[in-house]
């Protein structure tokens, strides 16, 4: 979820990783939703009852990538991947309560560790973007997966898209979904101010279209809007 293995260990600590899946549904009105229906975008484009193989990339933390989409469809195969050791780890276990460990294998890492080949039949990319710090790392991360995917194969692509302070108004209903749930005035503006610092997304819906398109995407379909937060799927150009 960062530019290496590194950069990720240390903004994905075991205590940022301990916290992660709470903050998450915080930051992001209609966290479950959107992972509900990336797993139906994909269902829907593989066919219902396939034996795909998904490549699942920032796969730390909660997994439900992967625990959504192979409740729904249980001849699906993943490949998860992730640099943190302690968000995998997390995955890892989540992987295994949902009874999917059999199926899914565990790397961690880079998309550039992952043998070269157009090996996987669809991809998601959710809630790393925005992390990557510049157009370079997104752009190579998405080059990266598409070198991996079939001609024609989906791809979810997820996370937050938009300079925050461009938007005042989107951060300042962010601040209030974080009062919302108990946060008193001192910690929004520590939690604002991190975000602010903190990340880097896309700063359009334009820019997202553009990355994609740069790396061999067709033109992408939002199905999925939350304040910051979009979730498009695009397919892999023939």
């Amino acid at each position: 979820m960062s530019t290496s293995l590194a950069d990720s260990t240390t903004k994905f600590d075991p205590s940022r990783a301990g916290e992660y899946e709470q903050q998450s549904r915080i930051a992001l009105a209609g966290y479950d939703a959107c992972h509900e229906l990336a797993a139906c975008m994909l269902a829907a484009s593989l066919g219902t009852g396939s034996t795909s193989h998904v490549l699942v990339v920032g796969a730390g933390g909660p997994a439900q990538e992967i625990t959504k989409a192979g409740h729904l469809e249980p001849g699906w195969r993943f490949t998860a991947v992730d640099p943190s050791q302690p968000m995998l780890d997390i995955a890892t276990a989540r992987i295994a309560e949902a009874g999917m460990a059999e199926r899914t294998s565990v790397k961690l890492g880079q998309v550039d560790d992952l043998p070269q080949e157009p090996i996987f039949d669809a991809a998601t990319l959710i809630g790393v973007l925005h992390h990557l710090p510049g157009d370079k790392a997104k752009q190579d991360i998405l080059q990266a997966i598409g070198s991996r995917l079939k001609p024609g194969a989906p791809l979810i692509l997820a996370g937050n898209h938009y300079a925050y302070a461009s938007q005042p108004l989107l951060l300042a209903a962010w601040g209030e979904r974080w009062r919302m749930q108990g946060a008193t005035p001192d910690e929004v503006k520590a939690k604002l101010g991190k975000i602010l610092q903190g990340a880097d997304p896309p700063h359009s819906e334009e820019a997202v279209i553009k990355l994609l398109a740069n790396a061999g995407f067709e033109k992408p379909q939002r199905f999925f809007s939350s304040l910051f937060w979009g979730a498009w799927i695009s397919f892999k150009k023939h």
